[in-house]
């Protein structure tokens, strides 16, 4: 398994979490709203018809996920 240059930033950050902080960490989600506009620039990404303005907004909840994994409609089991 490689690892990234992502996992080695949060490594420490991980490292230090107890279990129980760990889970609480997982268990936080996107508010509603938050939610339904990502699903929109979601859509409209899958279409081809983002325009710069909302590519970028896009590109920035996708690193948000990358960073935060918690943040996924999807609960993270840990």
């Amino acid at each position: 398994m490689s690892t990234t240059i992502l996992d080695r930033l949060i490594e420490p950050f991980a490292e230090c979490l107890t279990i129980d902080a760990a889970r609480k960490v997982a268990s936080i989600r996107a508010y509603d709203e938050i939610q339904q506009r990502i699903d929109e620039l979601a859509d409209m990404a899958n279409r081809g018809v983002l325009s710069p303005e909302e590519q970028s907004e896009y590109d920035s909840y996708l690193a948000a996920f990358t960073l935060f994994p918690c943040c996924r409609r999807e609960p993270v089991v840990c």
